[in-house]
């Protein structure tokens, strides 16, 4: 799927990539992307429009992680638009952002669009789903000198509004050659109400990275409160939050920190954290598109995953679920145990980040020179713009934060503690 994408992309043709999640789309479309950079361009050469903040941060990631050298940023709503001025004062090759965030910093920041040549509209079947057409539209009528579309889905070939602009796209369709190694299995539940089933089912799965998905913030505000009396460690994801928050539930969550989510259909799109182990829903989704992006945040490049559904045992199964393994658990014949293990890794905040010159190596250095840690006691780290974390295993976080908080970091003072 790459090769024949990277060869449609570089034959500057309009592209339409169908494949399912976890097969590499994003690093489809962004390879061949930054074969074609100027690199003597000072100006934004690409555009990638994304339906949410997580699947921009992604990318944003993603083309970090690549190394190219090309500048790259992400901006997108409830993050300051002062950072995101800071950011574009200095153009980025390739600008990645939600349609609402883009069409403002477009009508707001006068830089030239003419060197933009290529569009990318990830997941447009979801921007087009909540409501971002008006904005998306705005985008492109500014967008005269583009010559190359590029539209990615994981779930359908939905219909393309005349607006893009595609002209004999080359279609690349993988939806039906999927490597994927989900396994789809059924816990019954006795009880209507599935609170303490739920607790049965966790404790059958046992302390592995998985993600809890319901269908409303409420639910889930009610089986954090559960989860939370049972002493059950765990980080909520839902659109009600902060930014700030859900950034960190989800550094916690990758970093190991925290083994379960708890959250709505917010992450079922965007996130790609290769170790998740299993997906249980809580709350089966209406719809197919969103029950397979759910199921696509594991058993990622061919790796063996489960999808549970936790269904009271007299509920019906809605049609667009099939393959369910033929063996069926009722979670509460199952005999109480514990689901407190004591929690491996720490996450530590650092008041500085990439604007600060900070990078892991010099996290990293700090910590085993002047923290005294060994290298199996240091876990992920992540920097961001103005801010990182690291992971650290959790018998050594209070004396390696006591050992550092305060430290000089290229030539700002930091500050450290946990979160």
């Amino acid at each position: 799927m790459q090769e024949e994408a990277a060869e449609a992309i570089l034959s500057n043709s309009d592209v339409i990539l169908l494949s399912p999640t976890g097969t590499g789309k994003t690093l489809a479309f962004l390879i061949p992307l930054i074969e074609t950079l100027n690199p003597n361009c000072d100006e934004v050469q690409v555009l990638i429009l994304v339906p949410s903040r997580e699947l921009a941060l992604q990318i944003e990631q993603v083309c970090r992680d690549i190394g190219s050298g090309f500048k790259v940023n992400a901006v997108y709503g409830g993050r300051s638009g002062t950072l995101d001025k800071i950011d574009l004062k200095h153009r980025p090759a390739i600008l990645i952002g939600t349609p609402g965030r883009i069409a403002d910093r477009l009508r707001r920041d006068n830089f030239p669009l003419e060197n933009i040549n290529t569009l990318v509209l990830d997941e447009y079947d979801k921007s087009l789903e909540v409501g971002f057409e008006k904005e998306m539209t705005q985008i492109i009528e500014k967008l005269p000198y583009v010559g190359q579309r590029i539209l990615t889905s994981a779930t359908s070939y939905a219909k393309i509004p005349e607006f893009i602009g595609l002209q004999e796209p080359v279609i690349i369709d993988y939806l039906q050659e999927t490597g994927s190694q989900l396994t789809v299995k059924m816990l019954l539940s006795d009880d209507k109400d599935k609170l303490r089933s739920l607790k049965k089912a966790l404790a059958f799965i046992g302390p592995q990275l998985g993600i809890i998905f319901c269908n409303h913030k409420d639910a889930l505000e009610r089986i954090h409160a559960f989860l939370a009396e049972q002493n059950i460690q765990h980080e909520c994801f839902h659109g009600g939050m902060e930014q700030v928050d859900r950034e960190r539930a989800l550094v916690k969550f990758r970093n190991g920190s925290s083994k379960l989510l708890l959250a709505t259909d917010l992450a079922a799109r965007g996130l790609d954290i290769p170790e998740i182990k299993f997906i249980l829903h809580y709350h089966l989704p209406l719809h197919k598109k969103e029950f397979i992006h759910r199921n696509g945040r594991t058993a990622r490049v061919n790796e063996h995953s489960i999808a549970y559904i936790l269904q009271w045992k007299d509920a019906e199964i809605p049609d667009f679920i099939k393959d369910i393994a033929p063996e069926e658990l009722n979670v509460d014949e199952q005999p109480d145990s514990t689901l407190t293990p004591p929690q491996e890794w720490k996450t530590l905040y650092i008041t500085g980040g990439r604007r600060d010159k900070i990078s892991k190596g010099d996290i990293a250095g700090l910590f085993f020179k002047q923290g005294e840690i060994k290298k199996d006691q240091l876990g992920l780290i992540e920097i961001k713009q103005t801010c990182a974390y690291a992971a650290v295993q959790a018998d050594a976080a209070e004396k390696l934060i006591e050992k550092t908080h305060n430290s000089k970091l290229k030539k700002k003072k930091v500050r450290i503690n946990l979160i």
